[in-house]
């Protein structure tokens, strides 16, 4: 047994029943555990029942609104909301309003404050939007992240490549997310995926960059982490562990851990990233 708890900061909770048939079946392809999924997406009892047995502390669920490319829409928010208060604190829940289709983002904004939601999700692939797309008159982007940074809320960008179907990925470059850095300066961001596997330099640049700047490891195999981030100890305390589980290639959220805690990386470096940060990050 490992002696580092585990906050994976990035699992996708989600109501499987919007998804779009073609996207969900890509995503189930032929892992054998389907009807346990499907089940634990409306059951949380089920979730900490794997957590425990994973030997997984907390978890952030993460959701967004892409109806037109994924099938997600507006109601996954409160359905996450609902579904982590019966999870006792261990998880944290992330909502999003989508930067082209929203209507009252203000009015969702201040629904996330209220039903508890600790985060919000940019999905520049699957909403089709830049992330400084605020800067050329997105006015629903810019509220989503004016709010956040009034809230204490943490905005996550997904950075890297998408393979589901519809997917555009010029969208996802994490150079975009620059720009955020500079016009919200007290915003809590995370780069999700550290741009893998194209841009993993310029995540690493933009996390640098700026103080309130973290990035997580999710969906990147272990064993390709010290050629994708050759300085990550330098970084340690800005970057985040995660598992993007149940997603295609993702067999558990504990399949990563195993082979992480393997790596030569010192037990300080472990700690921080499986642990500490997230912890830190989200109080």
């Amino acid at each position: 047994m490992s002696e580092f708890a585990v906050f994976d900061s990035h699992v996708h909770i989600q109501p499987w029943d919007m998804i779009k048939p073609d996207v969900l079946k890509m995503m189930q392809g032929k892992r054998p555990d389907v009807a346990e999924i499907r089940k634990l997406m409306y059951d949380p009892a089920l979730l900490l029942k794997l957590m425990d047995a994973e030997k997984i502390e907390r978890i952030c669920a993460i959701n967004y609104q892409s109806p037109d490319i994924m099938g997600f829409t507006d109601e996954a928010n409160r359905y996450i909301a609902d579904y982590a208060k019966q999870c006792g604190g261990r998880v944290v829940p992330y909502g999003s309003i989508h930067p082209r289709f929203a209507r009252e983002p203000e009015k969702q904004m201040d629904d996330f404050v209220a039903w508890g939601i600790r985060g919000v999700k940019m999905h520049p692939s699957h909403q089709l939007e830049f992330p400084n797309a605020y800067r050329r008159g997105n006015a629903n982007q810019e509220v989503m992240y004016r709010r956040a940074e009034q809230a204490g809320l943490v905005l996550m960008v997904h950075t890297g490549t998408s393979i589901f179907p519809g997917a555009r990925n010029a969208y996802a470059d994490p150079i975009h997310c620059d720009d955020i850095g500079v016009d919200f300066p007290k915003l809590r961001v995370i780069l999700a995926h550290g741009g893998r596997p194209l841009w993993m330099e310029t995540a690493m640049f933009v996390v640098r960059r700026f103080p309130n700047f973290y990035m997580d490891l999710s969906s990147i195999p272990p064993q390709s982490l010290p050629e994708y981030f050759p300085d990550l100890e330098r970084l340690a305390d800005k970057v985040l562990w995660g598992s993007d589980w149940p997603a295609p290639g993702v067999p558990g959220m504990r399949s990563n851990v195993e082979k992480f805690l393997a790596l030569p990386y010192s037990d300080e470096t472990k700690r921080k990233i499986l642990h500490d940060n997230a912890t830190k990050l989200y109080r």
